[in-house]
């Protein structure tokens, strides 16, 4: 399990002049730098001038962290659990900053770390999970960003961006990642006895899967917002990882991983009339560059906005795999 180091310290800062400009600007005309993890600002919060530590999310705070986010962005959601662990194995150096005025936590901005291997090589990775700041602290928004920023040797995802955050991470470095997607409708296909086999039994999907793709499947088998099928045909087989979504008000899955993008569409028909009868998902999203290319069936449409900050990979290195979107059932 993941858990996070405690490291505290604090720089200050005065954020004043963000507040008053709305851009940020660096000095050298182009992205923020990023100040050293653990800020303290003076913040100006509506006419009253207060004093906001932002600071990184230790085991330790984790319940106040919490009841924050409870209270401020979703009540449905298990935010201990989200914000405690993940179920993959990782020295974390925290669970991303909150920022603190006093002793109440008034800002949030979560973090989740992998490593994995790219190309060969073990690369360091952070997703940016739920960001939620107080409406009298929103100025402190950026000090939690930059916080999040200045770690070193991080490649970074937003995969849930809002429209006002995405301006402030294009300014930060971010890149957009291709969202097209289709959205398939789930239909009765009849089933026909043979070649296909669609499984969401866990021992079918561990003696099923080998090698690297049975080690992303133990790494997320216990992920709270994480559905896993195994699709098997003839001597073939395909991992899937899906969430539970909604799309205009109605329940659809959304496609997070494809190992074999050749098995998942010639699987297409069996797995998306699995979806209807065991999940009552009516229609499934797949993002093209998920799924390797358009599906035979299906409506063109795009999915939510997603963001990346790296210096060294490019899009076709990101999947949505050891994130929010599987870590957070919201």
């Amino acid at each position: 399990m993941g858990r996070a180091r405690s490291n505290r310290g604090s720089v200050a800062v005065d954020e004043e002049h963000h507040e008053a400009h709305g851009r940020p600007q660096s000095r050298h005309g182009g992205a923020p730098q990023a100040p050293s993890v653990a800020l303290t600002a003076v913040l100006r919060p509506k006419r009253t001038r207060l004093t906001a530590e932002a600071s990184p999310i230790t085991d330790e705070d984790v319940a106040a962290v919490a009841e924050f986010l409870r209270t401020n962005l979703n009540d449905r959601v298990p935010w201990t659990l989200a914000c405690a662990t993940v179920p993959w194995k990782i020295d974390a150096p925290n669970h991303g900053f909150m920022l603190r005025d006093g002793n109440r936590v008034v800002g949030v901005l979560l973090a989740l770390y992998s490593e994995r291997l790219v190309a060969g090589r073990r690369e360091r990775f952070c997703n940016m999970g739920s960001w939620c700041v107080g409406p009298d602290y929103r100025s402190g928004s950026l000090l939690l960003l930059r916080a999040l920023l200045a770690q070193e040797n991080y490649h970074f995802t937003v995969l849930t961006a809002d429209v006002g955050p995405q301006e402030i991470l294009a300014w930060s470095g971010f890149r957009p990642l291709d969202t097209s997607a289709v959205l398939i409708p789930n239909l009765p296909w009849p089933t026909r006895p043979g070649r296909t086999r669609v499984s969401a039994d866990p021992e079918v999907i561990e003696r099923t899967l080998t090698g690297a793709v049975l080690e992303l499947y133990h790494d997320h088998e216990r992920a709270l917002a994480a559905n896993h099928l195994v699709l098997i045909r003839d001597a073939e087989s395909c991992y899937v990882v899906y969430r539970e979504s909604e799309y205009r008000n109605k329940p659809i899955a959304l496609i997070l991983y494809v190992s074999n993008p050749d098995v998942f569409h010639a699987a297409l028909a069996p797995l998306t009339r699995h979806l209807l009868f065991r999940r009552r998902l009516l229609a499934t999203m797949a993002e093209l560059h998920v799924v390797g290319r358009a599906p035979w069936l299906g409506v063109n449409v795009h999915s939510s906005p997603r963001m990346y900050r790296s210096a060294a990979l490019g899009p076709e290195h990101f999947d949505y795999l050891y994130s929010e979107l599987t870590c957070v059932p919201w």
